[in-house]
């Protein structure tokens, strides 16, 4: 690629500030004494920024994306406005930043990394004055196409996913941020699947791969102790423990939790107290809510529930699960149904369709909050945009804000508060 940066100057630089006022003197001195700041003015706002990734033309899918987006976010209406694009990395489709947000990571949803058939993952350093990315390194995923990767608690690995490569690898951090050594590498198998589920929507004549293993989120339970995998090809949700000091995965007591037969099991959240998980099967667009054994990493599914209204006929896909920041509600996204389901959660866990609204664009993938929980965006792929809507933070419903932000291919987020 020809530059790490458009041509669009990088518009982070720190808001310039002044004081307001005259010099006064004493009667008797003529020494000049600068007034001071107004007590009861309050200090100006923290910034919010918005980092955006998605598909570009280098990658098997194709996108119209160009890289990682920066826009800042208008406190008062939620709109983007665009800073920056940062370029020099392919079809970045999920980011994901440090513990600390000190650094940001990029899968590459390619399958020729340096003429190889895998894909990468990117390590980014972030300027915390200006949100600015420095590319540190870019390294194999182990695997072809990456869907995939989150960040260890303990900030020490990098875990992604290979969709299309059918493994999941750990990636150490050096101390710079950037990525060392592969730690982990695994490959799992398991009988042929069936491409629909039995208990798909009226109508729905979407598929799932299931040719073999497509691992398509990888992430840690709220402790750490554990890291969870789905796997949209086998049908199965992979649970391991996790040696800090090698980085090696073991499988943890009982292995693998099975799924309806062509569900294909895709994200996950779990509740923060770690005894819950929320699993979203693309295939029949229904959560699964199960209870999680925060000692053994056992997974017993307690519920399954439609993401859909029972009037809905036709094709669809889940794509995208998000907790509210209270955790009282769970949103789900419906890529070519294009709807956003709005479920309550009872004090038991257990899951209650409110709402499904229309995304108001086409094949809505993932779902972010804004820092106050005030705004939820859903990166919009096949319709180049990103819309947002206004959360009514006390019933959970939301309302569309008629702001469409114009992006090409977008696919994931990540929110940044800077301080002022």
């Amino acid at each position: 690629m020809s530059g790490s940066f458009s041509r669009r100057a990088f518009g982070l630089g720190s808001l310039a500030c002044g004081f307001l006022g005259s010099t006064y003197a004493r009667a008797d001195d003529d020494t000049s004494v600068p007034a001071t700041q107004d007590a009861a003015t309050p200090p100006p706002p923290e910034r919010i920024l918005c980092y955006v990734g998605g598909y570009t033309q280098h990658g098997p899918p194709g996108g119209n994306g160009d890289g990682i987006t920066v826009f800042e976010m208008d406190r008062k209406t939620g709109s983007l406005n665009h800073l920056n694009t940062f370029t020099d990395v392919a079809s970045p489709s999920f980011i994901a930043f440090s513990p600390d947000k000190r650094f940001l990571y990029a899968v590459n949803e390619i399958n020729d990394f340096e003429g190889k058939n895998t894909g990468a993952v990117t390590a980014f350093s972030v300027d915390h004055a200006t949100g600015a990315l420095t590319k540190l390194n870019t390294v194999s995923s182990g695997g072809a196409d990456p869907a995939h990767l989150s960040v260890h608690p303990s900030g020490k690995y990098v875990m992604v996913a290979n969709y299309t490569g059918g493994n999941f690898a750990l990636l150490r951090v050096q101390k710079d941020g950037s990525l060392g050594a592969m730690t982990t590498l695994i490959h799992n198998t398991g009988p042929r699947m069936p491409d629909r589920a039995s208990d798909n929507p009226p109508g729905n004549f979407a598929i799932s791969d299931h040719s073999g293993s497509h691992p398509h989120m990888i992430h840690t339970d709220p402790s750490g102790r554990f890291v969870a995998v789905a796997d949209a090809g086998l049908d199965r949700m992979y649970v391991y423990g996790i040696n800090l000091d090698t980085g090696r995965l073991f499988p943890a007591k009982k292995p693998f939790t099975t799924m309806t037969a062509g569900s294909a099991p895709r994200h996950f959240q779990f509740s923060a107290d770690g005894l819950r998980l929320y699993i979203l099967c693309e295939q029949d667009s229904k959560v699964v809510v199960a209870n999680f054994d925060a000692k053994t990493g056992d997974i017993a599914p307690q519920q399954a529930v439609s993401s859909l209204t029972a009037h809905f006929r036709g094709s669809t896909l889940a794509a995208g699960i998000l907790f509210s920041p209270d955790e009282h509600f769970l949103y789900v996204s419906n890529r070519l149904g294009d709807s956003l389901a709005v479920f309550q959660v009872a004090k038991d866990g257990g899951l209650t369709l409110v709402d499904e609204i229309w995304t108001h664009a086409d094949y809505g993938r993932a779902l972010k909050f804004d820092p106050s929980g005030s705004y939820l965006f859903v990166a919009n792929q096949r319709s180049d945009s990103i819309t947002s809507f206004r959360v009514d933070k006390t019933t959970g419903k939301i309302g569309f804000t008629w702001d469409f932000t114009p992006i090409g291919s977008p696919t994931c987020f990540e929110f940044l508060t800077l301080p002022a």
